[in-house]
């Protein structure tokens, strides 16, 4: 199965960064205004899913699916729907991070229902790289100056972390004490992560 990419309005800088994540077959589907980074990846459009409320149908030969203005998902949650109930496994989301914070929160929460439902995802922004640990342990090489790890979704517990400057063993974490910000990779070396239950976001710092 080819793997969904998401495209969201958010601005993205390093275009050269999005480029090298992307694979030949990914299958990509551009969100509104996410239509807006099509020419700067050179890559065409699958599915276009929107309201165009914020860029204007461009009304290409490939399938859309317009939206109403008013609904209850945002065009980027629809197209995750979308995608899962044609059977995708595997997503990254690009240009879903940005100055809205609002929808940026909202994008991170399609990590974690993404998870719910046995789906591998990562978000990919300007400046760093995120995902869920959940029943899978993670890995975090050396080249990420940085991660973080945080709740959000209740208590998450028997965490443990190795190979980094600040490890942990069946730790828990709430979501009103997130302390595990800022954590380093020991050098040379990887950082491996594992949650006996619950979830955490991994952020890994580009």
């Amino acid at each position: 199965m080819r793997r969904c990419v998401i495209a969201g309005g958010a601005d993205i800088g390093n275009y050269d960064l999005i480029r090298g994540e992307l694979r030949p077959d990914d299958y990509m589907i551009y969100c509104d205004s996410g239509l807006k980074h099509m020419e700067p990846l050179g890559r065409k459009p699958d599915l276009i899913i929107g309201d165009f409320d914020s860029h204007a149908d461009p009304h290409l030969a490939v399938e859309t699916i317009t939206l109403p203005h008013e609904k209850d998902d945002t065009d980027t949650v629809f197209a995750a729907k979308e995608a899962v109930k044609r059977g995708f496994d595997e997503f990254l989301l690009i240009g879903v991070a940005g100055l809205r914070l609002d929808h940026t929160l909202g994008n991170i929460y399609i990590l974690l229902c993404l998870d719910s439902l046995g789906k591998k995802a990562r978000m990919i922004d300007d400046f760093s790289e995120m995902e869920m640990v959940s029943s899978e342990p993670a890995a975090v090489s050396d080249k990420y100056p940085y991660f973080s790890l945080l709740n959000i979704s209740g208590c998450a517990k028997g965490i443990s972390v190795t190979g980094a400057k600040f490890p942990l063993k069946d730790a828990e974490i709430t979501c009103d004490y997130q302390y595990g910000v800022s954590n380093e990779v020991l050098p040379g070396g990887e950082a491996v992560i594992t949650v006996k239950e619950g979830r955490l976001l991994l952020i890994k710092v580009f």
